[in-house]
């Protein structure tokens, strides 16, 4: 079996496996809903790398990526490094769909809802 080019880097496997055992809580929480199939049916990957970037979420079916944003996202550098990352994976046809952490806690199923709207069926 060939490797995909794009998916999974072996240079980057021991940062995927980090950051999948030291989930932010937003993180974990809404693996909770995505992981198994639980929300329609969907595989969603956590920290499945595309290219350089390394997605906190990733739906194959829907070419689909799920980025939750901290603090450190809502600085200059943080910004500008997030638009680049969403204009890569744009370029390469993926969806990206940010989420502010603490909506994942206040407002769970509106979360959940907005990523149901970007599923292709």
């Amino acid at each position: 079996m060939k490797s995909d080019p794009v998916h999974n880097k072996i240079e980057m496997k021991t940062n995927r496996r980090e950051l999948r055992n030291n989930l932010t809580p937003a993180e974990a929480e809404l693996w909770k809903h995505l992981q198994n199939g639980k929300l329609e049916g969907r595989k969603f990957r956590r920290q499945h790398s595309i290219g350089h970037c390394i997605a906190d979420f990733y739906c194959p079916s829907e070419k689909l990526v799920i980025e939750l944003d901290g603090q450190t996202h809502f600085t200059y550098p943080g910004f500008d490094s997030d638009e680049k990352r969403t204009a890569y994976l744009n370029s390469l046809g993926y969806t990206v769909v940010r989420f502010e952490n603490k909506y994942v806690f206040q407002s769970l199923e509106e979360v959940l809802e907005e990523i149901k709207t970007h599923f292709k069926t």
